[in-house]
């Protein structure tokens, strides 16, 4: 075969190759949530609390340590399941307990959880434990919130503003 007949073979491939690309970018068509009803995103990554309690080192412990791993505390590493509840006009929509992350239990929990539901004029409860309590919460957050139909709401948490955050 010449090389003129290849280099014509090889752009008719790869312009098809092109055009179905191009088709599947665009089609089928897919919706992320129905248009119809609002959306509540509950999204959060947060690390608990320690299952052991810090332990502050006295002077002559820390000099004991390789002045590389001098630090005024010692600390386990292994974190508390962190426990989120969502209530959506005053039922349990979420009750969940994520595990801590990381090859030792010691990292963020992390939680991603959506719920349709009809628009309107909505009161969200979120309550989250992050301590080694048995009952009650340690951060609680209520909110009258409109929802709209095709539209995203979120609860996320950040300890550091001070807990929930609705928008």
């Amino acid at each position: 075969m010449n090389s003129a007949l290849r280099i014509v073979l090889q752009a008719v491939t790869y312009a098809a190759f092109a055009v179905f690309v191009g088709y599947l970018s665009a089609s089928p068509a897919y919706d992320y949530a129905d248009p119809a009803m609002a959306t509540i995103k509950l999204s959060l990554s947060h690390a608990a609390n320690r299952v052991k309690p810090c332990v502050r080192l006295t002077p002559e412990q820390i000099a004991e340590l390789a002045p590389n791993m001098r630090r005024p505390e010692s600390c386990e590493r292994q974190r508390l399941p962190l426990t989120v509840e969502l209530e959506i006009d005053g039922e349990t929509a979420a009750n969940i307990e994520a595990p801590p992350s990381g090859l030792w239990s010691d990292g963020p929990a992390s939680i991603y959880e959506r719920f349709e539901v009809e628009p309107g004029m909505h009161t969200l409860t979120a309550r989250l434990r992050d301590s080694d309590r048995s009952e009650g919460w340690d951060y609680t957050h209520t909110e009258n919130a409109m929802l709209v139909s095709g539209r995203y709401f979120t609860v996320t948490f950040r300890a550091e503003t001070g807990g929930f955050s609705f928008r």
